[in-house]
């Protein structure tokens, strides 16, 4: 990883923190998963999970940590992943496919963090997953909204930075 990689990874991570921060008031909508879901499509899936580290330990310093966090960075850390993996197999994938993703990506996140987190209700986990579903739903809602609003500049950032050092990206 270079430095200029590095320093993309900083500037998102920033980007993704202060968002998460700024919007905290709107219960489950945040841009991190489609910052995470952009990063991992254009440096690759190791970048997309500490990416997905980074924002998640650093605006949790902020925002209150606890046992969740370490679930937050497993589930965002398999978005950035995944995303990652999609953008080496794919040279050019659609923005809409890229918007379903991100959308699908909130519920994922969700499931992932209810898997570890419905025994302290004392309940099934259906129970608290229907619960959460709603928040969930805000999740993937913000989560398409964010990536409509953020891909078409960050892309482009990309696709120029490729564009003129394809021999450093790697």
């Amino acid at each position: 990883m270079n430095i200029y990689k590095i320093t993309l990874l900083a500037l998102l991570a920033t980007l993704a923190v202060v968002g998460r921060i700024a919007v905290n008031y709107i219960p489950n909508v945040q841009p991190v998963t489609s910052v995470i879901i952009i990063s991992g499509i254009f440096l690759g899936p190791i970048a997309g999970f500490i990416l997905a580290f980074l924002v998640t330990f650093l605006s949790n310093m902020i925002l209150g940590t606890g046992i969740w966090t370490i679930w937050q960075i497993l589930a965002w850390g398999i978005i950035g992943i995944l995303s990652g993996l999609m953008g080496k197999a794919f040279k050019k994938i659609p923005f809409i496919v890229i918007v379903i993703f991100s959308f699908f990506s909130g519920y994922l996140y969700g499931i992932i963090v209810s898997l570890t987190n419905y025994q302290v209700t004392g309940q099934g986990f259906i129970v608290y997953y229907l619960a959460g579903l709603p928040f969930d739903t805000y999740h993937a809602i913000g989560n398409a909204v964010f990536m409509m609003l953020l891909y078409p500049t960050i892309a482009y950032v990309f696709k120029k930075y490729i564009n003129n050092h394809l021999h450093t990206i790697n």
